[in-house]
């Protein structure tokens, strides 16, 4: 894991010039960034699906160098390449990042139940709210302000990676090496309610918990047998016992599993359990209160892998710096913009979790991630490409 490093709150400039013209410019190309949308969303690419990701990273390689980047494959042998892309501008600013992934949580198919549609003004299909509209925002942000100031105001890059939906287990330390090149992260997933950007999300743990006991026949040798499954259900109880909303303190027993037959006691089970924290003290204290559950049965015994993977993205100065400052962007360009906080995570925990200003849910306003209902409203994707641009603009 990288090193955490405190830095100062972000500067600002006082306006974000020039934010009309780049929003004019993304107005008449709506109908291009649309198009751009829907080629992402078919060319599908499940998290688990390296040629899927490697193809669609191929893409977005060229399509990022037609802009004027430079890119950077991080190649993987089991997870799909990672994306990385630099724009030069103007000296004097360190570079600002923009993050996000073009892994799906859907499978390559999924397009035959779920095919992409432009209806009444909304964008369906798998991945196009998380995060497929947020990536072609990035791209016709950076070329509109190429197109309208010849050059981009500042260094800028992009990293795309293809495991987010799967825990980000191989671009963790690419995601946070990048980020701290950075004066700023910008992540473009998917926006809240009513396009609402994230300022707080909850850091995300897992466990697996196995119970041994001791197998036995039900019926003519029932007292023999320690049930790994009765063991079980008393530790998902104890588990259940450690929600704590008032903390933001979550623990979901989400999956078991057990036995062999109904006429054998049961030797094992298994239990994964998600663990959402909102503060990063938090994780150590769950971690141990978890890997402290003792059996009831003494006969029985548990076994206990697993911790935090994502350290929550907390609102910070920092964070409230980066959120007023596109709220005023945003009221430039004609709406107004609110914030939220979230349980889910995202790679921008990571960068938040190192000390570099992170602000998240700058991506598509829609609805459904993950959903079969998943969609975009067509009309915001030039407002919030010009949002980021004016971000780019603005942040010091």
């Amino acid at each position: 894991m990288a090193k955490i490093i405190k830095m100062a709150k972000p500067r600002v400039r006082k306006s974000s010039e020039g934010a009309d013209t780049v929003l004019q410019s993304l107005m008449s190309r709506e109908r291009e960034i649309i198009d751009c949308v829907r080629e992402l969303v078919e060319r599908e690419s499940p998290t688990h699906d390296k040629l899927a990701c490697d193809e669609l990273c191929s893409y977005l390689a060229v399509q990022f160098e037609r802009i004027g980047g430079r890119v950077k494959l991080h190649r993987e042998g089991i997870a799909g390449d990672h994306l990385e892309v630099d724009f030069s501008g103007l000296g004097g600013r360190k570079p600002l990042l923009l993050l996000g992934h073009f892994d799906t949580v859907y499978d390559v198919g999924a397009l035959q139940s779920m095919p992409w549609r432009d209806d009444n003004g909304r964008l369906y299909g798998p991945g196009v709210f998380d995060m497929k509209s947020g990536i072609a925002q990035m791209m016709f942000a950076l070329s509109a302000m190429r197109e309208v100031r010849g050059d981009l105001p500042r260094p800028v890059k992009v990293l795309l990676v293809s495991d987010e939906e799967g825990g980000s287990k191989s671009s963790r330390a690419i995601t946070e090496g990048v980020a701290l090149q950075c004066a700023a992260v910008l992540v473009c997933e998917p926006s809240g309610e009513g396009g609402a950007l994230k300022t707080a999300r909850k850091g995300v743990g897992s466990f697996i918990m196995k119970i041994t006991g001791q197998a036995s026949h039900a019926g003519l040798d029932f007292e023999k047998g320690q049930n790994a499954i009765l063991e079980l259900a008393h530790q998902i109880q104890a588990i259940s016992q450690l929600t704590d909303l008032h903390r933001g303190v979550t623990l979901n027993v989400g999956v078991i599993r057990g036995g062999t037959r109904t006429n054998v006691v049961a030797a094992e089970a298994v239990a994964e359990v998600d663990l959402r924290i909102a503060h990063k003290e938090d994780g150590a204290i769950m971690e141990r209160k978890v890997r402290q559950l003792r059996p009831v049965n003494k006969h029985c015994k548990i076994e206990i892998e697993g911790g935090i993977n994502r350290p929550p993205l907390e609102r910070t100065e920092q964070v409230i710096a980066l959120f007023e400052l596109a709220r005023r962007i945003a009221s430039d360009l004609g709406f107004s913009l609110e914030e939220i906080a979230v349980g889910g995570g995202s790679d921008g925990n990571f960068t938040a979790g190192i000390g570099v200003p992170t602000l998240d849910g700058l991506g598509a306003v829609g609805e459904g991630a993950h959903a079969a209902h998943e969609s975009v409203i067509a009309a915001e994707l030039p407002r919030r490409a010009a949002l980021l641009a004016g971000l780019i603009e603005a942040i010091e």
